[in-house]
Formats: C-alpha cells, sequence, structure tokens
C-alpha cells in the first residue's frame, strides 16, 4: 500500500504535491511548459557525463518567438570556458540547406530549371559512365539539377561507396581530405570516375551538394560564399555563419571531445581554421559553421513561408515544394540521419507520417544534421523551429533525437 502520511490532504482526495502544483498553474510560453523545459539541463549534463560532447546550445522557437535559448556545459577541453549561446559550432551538412535554398532562388529567377543536366554547365562530367558488377554502362539519363539537391545523381561520399569508387575517390583526393583541390580540378577528376548508379535511380546521401554549389557559382558568375552572403547570410544577419573561423572568432569555437574516434579525422579534413577560398572549393555540402541564433534565422524564413523580417526569400509554393518527398519511385533512404520514417526533399529529410519515426514530430517536419553534431528541425504544422549545436560526432544520431524527444515533449499545448 503507497504511503500517503507525508502528502497533504484536502476535502475530496490528495493535494498535488508543490512541484506538481507549480507546474499545473505554470504559465505556458507559445505552448511550451516551463517546467519541461527544465528538463534540457539534467538532460544534457548526463550526456556531458558519459562523454557525448562537452557542452551544447538548444534553442526553440515557436510562431516567431524565442522560448529556450540556453548553453549546457563548456565549450573547450579544459573545461575553463562555459558553453555560451553565441559559441561556434562546425555546422558540416547543415550548410546543404543554404546551398539548396540557394539553387531554389535561381530556379525561381528562371536561370536555371531542376531539369536541366548538370553538363550545361559542367562539361568536365560530360563522359560519365556507372560502374555496375558487369562493367561499366552508359548513363541512362543525364544527371539534373534536381538529382544534386535530392541525392539521387549517383556521385556518393567515398567512405560509404563500393570498393572501387571509394578508392578513386581517395587517390584523387575529391572531397579535398587530404589538401585542398581547386572546384575545376575536381571537377575534371570526377569526370574520370564512375558513378555508383544510374541518376534518379535512388537516394544516396553524397557530394551532390558540393557538385551543386559548384554549379551555382558558374550559373551566377560569383564564388559560393559571395552568392550565400550577398543572398542569405548577409540579408538575415547571419553574421558568424561563415566558410572559415579568424582570429576574431576563434575563442567562440566549441571542441568536440579529445575522447571521440572520429575527432582527428575530421578536424583535419575540415581545416576551418584557414581561409581557403583561393586555392580550394568551397563545399555547398559541408564547409560552414554557425551559431544557433544564425541558424535559428535561417530556419525562420522556412517555417514562416519564405520570408523572414518583412524580405521575401521564396514563395511559399517553393518552399512547400522543397519540403515535400522527391524519392518516391525511388530506392534508398536517409534513415541513417533522419532515423525511419523519413522520405527527402530538395536539401532536408521530410517525415512522411505520425508514425515509424523514432521520435516525435509532424507529418511533413523537415530535418537535417551535421556530422559533427549539430541538428535542426522545422515542424511548419506546429510553427516551430528547433537548433541544436554540439559537436560530438561519434554520438550525433543518439544526440539529435534525445533533443527532439526533449522539444516535443515540452510542447503541451499544440494550439
Amino acid at each position: 500500500m503507497i504511503a500517503r502520511r507525508n502528502l497533504p490532504v484536502i476535502a475530496g482526495g490528495l493535494l498535488a504535491a508543490p512541484s506538481l502544483a507549480r507546474a499545473q498553474n505554470e504559465t505556458l510560453r507559445q505552448g511550451f511548459s516551463p517546467s519541461r523545459l527544465d528538463r534540457f539541463a539534467p538532460a544534457m549534463a548526463r550526456e556531458i557525463e558519459r562523454g557525448s560532447f562537452l557542452g551544447a546550445v538548444a534553442l526553440i522557437a515557436r510562431n516567431g518567438e524565442v522560448v529556450h535559448h540556453q548553453a549546457y556545459g563548456h565549450q573547450d577541453m579544459a573545461r575553463q570556458k562555459p558553453m555560451a549561446q553565441d559559441s561556434i559550432f562546425l555546422l558540416a551538412s547543415m550548410t546543404k540547406p543554404l546551398t539548396s535554398v540557394a539553387a531554389m532562388m535561381l530556379v525561381e529567377e528562371g536561370r536555371l530549371s531542376l531539369r536541366d543536366p548538370i553538363v550545361e554547365w559542367m562539361p568536365e562530367l560530360r563522359n560519365l559512365v556507372v560502374h555496375t558488377p558487369q562493367g561499366d554502362q552508359p548513363l541512362a539519363r543525364p544527371i539534373t539539377v534536381q538529382d544534386l539537391l535530392r541525392h539521387s545523381s549517383g556521385f556518393v561520399y567515398g567512405d560509404a561507396a563500393p570498393e572501387r569508387i571509394r578508392d578513386l575517390y581517395r587517390q584523387h583526393n575529391i572531397e579535398a581530405r587530404n589538401e585542398p583541390l581547386a572546384g575545376d580540378e575536381m571537377l575534371r577528376r570526377l569526370g574520370t570516375i564512375p558513378l555508383a548508379f544510374q541518376p534518379g535511380e535512388r537516394f544516396f546521401y553524397s557530394i551532390s551538394t558540393d557538385v551543386l554549389g559548384l554549379l551555382l557559382e558558374r550559373v551566377a558568375g560569383e564564388r559560393l560564399d559571395r552568392l550565400l552572403e550577398s543572398r542569405i547570410t548577409g540579408p538575415l544577419g547571419m553574421k558568424d555563419t561563415v566558410w572559415w573561423v579568424d582570429d576574431a572568432r576563434a575563442p567562440r569555437l566549441a571542441e568536440a571531445p579529445d575522447s571521440d574516434p572520429l575527432k582527428a579525422g575530421m578536424w583535419a579534413s575540415y581545416r576551418i581554421r584557414q581561409d581557403q577560398s583561393a586555392n580550394s572549393y568551397l563545399k555547398g555540402g559541408a564547409g560552414m559553421v554557425g551559431t544557433s541564433a544564425d541558424y535559428h534565422r535561417f530556419c525562420q524564413i522556412l517555417v514562416d513561408g519564405g520570408s523572414f523580417e518583412g524580405r521575401r526569400y521564396l514563395s511559399p509554393t517553393t518552399i512547400r515544394y522543397m519540403m515535400s518527398n522527391h524519392m518516391v519511385g525511388m530506392g534508398g533512404t536517409p534513415a541513417a540521419s533522419t532515423g525511419p520514417g523519413y522520405g527527402f526533399g530538395l536539401g532536408f529529410g521530410v517525415r512522411l507520417a505520425d508514425g515509424m519515426g523514432v521520435a516525435p514530430g509532424s507529418p511533413g517536419d523537415a530535418m537535417w544534421a551535421g556530422a559533427w553534431g549539430t541538428s535542426f528541425t522545422i515542424d511548419r504544422a506546429q510553427n516551430l523551429v528547433g537548433v541544436f549545436m554540439a559537436q560530438g560526432p561519434s554520438n550525433r544520431v543518439r544526440t539529435r533525437m534525445l533533443f527532439k524527444n526533449l522539444v516535443y515533449g515540452s510542447l503541451v499545448d499544440e494550439g
């Protein structure tokens, strides 16, 4: 029998414990429970204790209002610098949505079309063939701009490729991991390596967005960093979303734990302390750094239908189109990044239904993440943005799902 003597009694039954009473009577902020948002701190402390990361920053906004923006733990291995709201993180693949939005801006202007073959701007890729067990085969159709946006091009990331293609990617330094590589030379080398599958056959996460960035440079006639700054990061005031960390920003750079087995190799290949724009291609799929507040501003234009603070970036129809599933009829899955239950749109994983996912959300919500441990979710049904910043590559899937559980567990009034 449960002992009740320590709880106050009123007529008709038990009086709620004081903490429960406060939770029941608390004032919600845009549907979020302050007491439930308090769960972030102990959850982050547990992850720090287990070595997932040294610290993190969590940001949640709903209906355009930031309801939670907190930093946890430390920024550095020495644990001398507390994590701050404006700490800077390697975004890795959270660069991809920025490049994808820039591409759709050019589409809206009529400067390119999703159905256009990419060889119109990249003749270096005109002689591509497809690797098969029976030998190399010609392309059944050209690679299109849409293929680059939805990762159905036949390109790969070397580490996930068939052995022959993996070795060729490494030999030719396609991903510029070993040393800088100019964009024109990268495309020339890439044009000598077979595709892993026929264009449009399947989703396969890849360097497609890096190639897209080089394509945008040729279409727009300007370098990718300048293109994104003039169209997205500059107008949005994303002052710390850049391609390399200068001396002024360096003290705010968050570190991953030395114990993370992926840290050393990834740090050597990212080289974000060097300005390589003069001698290496800018990776439209992985190259940028930024802060939680900056990335929230970018996400807000997507949840708000393409506009933010009086400026329009894309039309609502284009946003809806980007966040639709473009994998219908194709093989492959983005589950390694999103978990099950997601398809892929033009730059984002897209939730297909209420069920199947391993974390809550809404049908049509969009998300993506970075290899260093950052992630975001955009839930247009709830007018919700969540941004999570951490540097812990080996635990990135675990922590991005934990973040989503904490976000949706704190949303108690869906409006």
